[in-house]
């Protein structure tokens, strides 16, 4: 608005200050439903637009500048008395253009519900964002989608949902993980969050209520467990001390497959049977263990019964051989002239208070079945991948028996320069791993995974059966090929993410060192001193069975014939 062309700056600003004041009281007048209890608030603005609307018909009119000036002085103190009282009553200011969607919103709606629109806004802009989840359905959450090989299930959906996939199993999330990096972030960029496991009815009642180590739940007694463990039967000067009691197995294997060279043997069956039998209870999904109000169907399967079968069994095989060592236990083991894991364990169990019984019969258990059935499912598909690849069965017996010559033993020494050996043991494990799906962990807290929310209490899968069939990290995935490790420097001990096949982490595998010594000196006489194929021209069922351990679905029958 202009007051008078003529009148220069001074008129300008008061014109400024004029519209300004006015749309400023008019705010106040329209933002306050009553003004009778602020005295003289509501006159003294309305004097003033009155002011201001009479000064602009006299510059309309051109009236004399003598009648404009009074009423320019009028009209100044008229806006000193106005501001005076809108000072001391503090109305909202005139609100500036971003916010009015906001008013005219809550003009519309009121404010009530404005809040309950913003509540709701900051609550989903609050929430973490999850992995992405394949489809649940009511109650079961994505057990319908589970059949008996989960490592292959979860292959199929990490395709569709990417490498970190979050499921539901009843009302427990499970995370899924199936790439190297994500690995890599769970098991060392978050290590210590996930140092737990859960806590599952099979693996309580068949050992021992946890008193093992590699299932135990993270804490103190599996710090002190796991000393006992590493440190006293796994370090690597205990591994060296077990030589003979290793070579001393080997070939009393060698001779038995000699004795039946050409003929069906089932020695030893009734014991794999029972390992197997193991594996595959504390490998199984339980129902009732993710949907508790459902455990009555654990004991109409007979799932519950079965695994009561199995811990009294093997308890009674434990206390067999604890009482007949103990029975024949010398005062000290520097007497004895080999000792094995068991005299270790015993030795503790007879001068530490601390250690009971169970735990004895529990870290047998674990020696038994993460080391001996181990070593005998790794062996097993090896041997299967060499059969159905007789170039790599031929290359292997060149290497094996051109560095051990006419030596009728295999030693540490000459392992350590059969480096296609070390190659085929690693495609082997790459292709079938003894653990297509990890040990489960439990997350500890919340967590961020690569950008994703994971909540305490999350269980956590890692499955190396996809990773080691990811194309982003081996060229032909499918396909057997140990040249792929000859110059490369990857390795099986959990540092490299990309080759996990005993875990990572604090919770890997403690006994990988003593495993691969069994397995490289079995896989390296095997070789050596029979030629082998398969029995009757038979194709070979390549398919695994279930069970947290992977042997063949169908057990391999091969024909050695011994080389002169």
């Amino acid at each position: 608005m202009k007051v008078h062309e003529g009148e220069g700056s001074d008129s300008s600003i008061l014109d400024a200050q004029m519209e300004y004041s006015c749309d400023y009281a008019k705010n106040f007048d329209c933002s306050s439903s009553s003004l009778d209890s602020y005295g003289g608030a509501e006159a003294s603005v309305s004097s003033f637009c009155d002011l201001q609307m009479r000064l602009s018909e006299i510059s309309a009119t051109s009236v004399g500048k003598t009648s404009e000036y009074m009423l320019q002085e009028e009209i100044k103190d008229a806006y000193a008395s106005t501001c005076t009282i809108i000072s001391k009553i503090q109305p909202t200011p005139p609100p500036l253009p971003i916010f009015l969607p906001i008013i005219e919103v809550i003009s519309r709606f009121g404010f009530k519900e404005m809040c309950m629109i913003v509540w709701f806004i900051w609550k989903r802009g609050g929430r973490k964002k999850l992995p992405p989840s394949p489809r649940e359905v009511p109650v079961l959450g994505n057990l319908h989608q589970l059949r008996l090989l989960p490592h292959r299930d979860f292959l199929v959906l990490s395709k569709k949902h990417g490498p970190l996939m979050l499921l539901h199993f009843g009302r427990v999330p499970v995370l899924v993980v199936s790439s190297e990096d994500a690995a890599r972030a769970i098991m060392k960029n978050h290590d210590l969050s996930f140092a737990d496991r859960p806590r599952y009815k099979a693996h309580k009642k068949i050992l021992y209520n946890g008193k093992d180590v590699v299932f135990t739940p993270y804490g103190e007694y599996w710090r002190q467990a796991k000393g006992h463990f590493i440190l006293k039967l796994l370090s690597n000067k205990r591994v060296q001390s077990f030589r003979p009691i290793r070579e001393e197995e080997t070939a009393l294997f060698v001779h038995k497959i000699r004795e039946s060279s050409g003929r069906p043997s089932d020695k030893g069956k009734e014991s794999l049977v029972l390992m197997m039998e193991m594996t595959e209870a504390l490998g199984a999904i339980s129902i009732g263990e993710f949907i508790p109000w459902l455990r009555w169907i654990d004991r109409i399967n007979g799932f519950d019964k079965k695994v009561d079968r199995i811990a009294a069994g093997l308890d009674g095989v434990l206390e067999t051989v604890i009482r007949e060592r103990l029975g024949n236990q010398v005062e000290s083991l520097e007497d004895k002239t080999e000792v094995d894991f068991v005299d270790i364990l015993l030795q503790i169990y007879t001068h530490d208070v601390s250690t009971n019984r169970d735990s004895i019969k529990a870290i047998i258990l674990d020696v038994f079945g993460a080391g001996t059935d181990t070593s005998a499912v790794v062996l097993e598909w090896t041997l299967t991948e060499l059969l159905r690849h007789p170039k790599a069965m031929r290359k292997l017996q060149e290497e094996v028996r051109g560095i051990i010559g006419h030596k009728k033993d295999i030693t540490d020494d000459d392992i350590d320069k059969m480096h296609y050996l070390k190659a085929v043991i690693k495609e082997s494990l790459r292709l079938h791993p003894p653990f297509p799906l990890l040990l489960p962990m439990v997350a500890t807290r919340d967590v961020k995974v690569k950008g994703y929310g994971v909540a305490a209490g999350t269980v956590v899968m890692v499955s190396f059966w996809a990773i080691g069939r990811d194309p982003e990290l081996w060229d032909e995935p499918d396909k057997f090929m140990p040249e792929r490790f000859l110059n490369s420097s990857i390795d099986f001990k959990g540092v490299d993410f990309e080759l996990i096949p005993f875990g990572g982490g604090r919770r890997g595998c403690p006994g990988i060192a003593y495993s691969m010594a069994v397995i490289e000196l079995l896989v390296a006489n095997l070789v050596a001193k029979f030629d082998w194929k398969l029995a009757d021209g038979k194709d070979l069922n390549m398919n695994e069975g279930p069970g947290i351990t992977a042997h063949r679905v169908v057990p391999l029958h091969a024909v050695a014939t011994v080389v002169a």
